[in-house]
């Protein structure tokens, strides 16, 4: 039996209360449902049903999750071009998602933007951007446009490591930084800019660099959902508060290529690698064994929620397929240049 927020166990420890039961309950399924809709998003590619290339972000998911999770609806995010896990965990429409993917007017963006610029205005997200550290100034101006505007709102600029060697990242850390905007640029090391070890391409201390602008800087396991959801609350207050910028480094891995037609990786990092992280690392697993240690999981409720995420992805998928293209004459519609 779940107990209450104040109870203890019979030992006198602090037990799980009912209000963090259910929220760990709900972020693993917001872990598998990304891993899940990336999965089919892999088969629609590889059937030919997909048009154009995804980026996947298996082996990600707790960052994504860890950090929405800490956010509200109305805070915003920008995205990169593999954004499919923060577009789900900041509460897209598995439906819509896959309508988009599929080129189908029902989309998100009509069907226009694809894979690498799925944008909801409804949940605060400003878009995702296939320009490597394209979003950061869009993220950076949302936050100012929130402080301009005297509301609480935050801003979370997701980027990869590969976005630590373009210039914007640093123009606008520094203005963030001093006109002490509530943002939070958070980088998803997961080791390989496409093809390079990051230790081939980015010199120094990652974190250094948002530390040499004097903005708050943390560093955590991206495979962890508690570590990054614990330290992304206490940054998000803290912007909320009005005490600026901070710089959160979540070290993670991703499973697949760099896009999903990159199969042959044998070349740039070792199998044995791959698995190791899958093994050790894996962050739905180290999820589910803490909450089965703490008596929150157990095999009856794992498999109703994966009954439940497979069945909504796969109606997703099928509303995706059977949903019809646009008609031509709005090929140049809400096209900007």
């Amino acid at each position: 039996m779940v107990q209450s927020e104040a109870s203890k166990s019979a030992n006198g420890e602090a037990s799980i209360s009912e209000t963090e039961h259910v929220r760990w309950l709900h972020m693993y399924e917001q872990m598998l449902k990304i891993r899940v809709f990336e999965e089919h998003v892999n088969i629609l590619y590889t059937t030919a049903k997909m048009p154009g290339l995804a980026h996947l972000y298996i082996g990600e998911e707790a960052i994504a999750v860890g950090v929405c999770e800490a956010l509200r609806r109305d805070d915003y995010i920008t995205s990169t071009h593999r954004g499919h896990g923060h577009c789900l965990a900041k509460g897209a429409s598995v439906d819509l998602m896959y309508a988009e993917l599929l080129g189908k007017e029902a989309g998100y963006c009509k069907g226009k933007g694809g894979s690498m610029h799925i944008a909801d205005q409804s949940t605060g997200n400003l878009g995702a951007n296939a320009i490597v550290a394209g979003s950061t100034g869009i993220a950076t101006g949302a936050a100012f446009s929130s402080k301009m505007r005297g509301t609480d709102q935050v801003t979370v600029c997701f980027f990869g490591d590969g976005a630590l060697g373009q210039g914007l990242l640093y123009e606008v850390m520094n203005m963030a930084s001093l006109w002490k905007l509530p943002v939070i640029y958070v980088c998803e090391n997961n080791l390989y800019n496409e093809y390079t070890h990051y230790s081939e391409t980015t010199a120094g201390d990652m974190s250094g660099r948002a530390k040499a602008f004097g903005i708050l800087t943390e560093e955590v396991d991206g495979q962890d959902v508690r570590v990054v959801y614990a330290t992304a609350q206490r940054l998000v207050e803290r912007a909320r508060q009005g005490e600026g910028p901070a710089f959160l480094l979540c070290n993670t891995y991703r499973y697949h290529g760099h896009h999903v037609g990159d199969i042959q990786r044998s070349y740039y990092r070792s199998k044995e690698e791959e698995e190791q992280w899958k093994t050790e690392r894996d962050p739905l697993k180290l999820l589910v064994a803490w909450m089965t240690e703490q008596q929150m999981l157990d095999a009856a409720t794992l498999e109703q929620i994966e009954q439940r995420v497979r069945t909504e992805i796969e109606v997703g998928v099928e509303f995706g397929l059977n949903a019809p293209y646009p008609e031509r004459n709005e090929v140049d519609q809400d096209v900007y240049a």
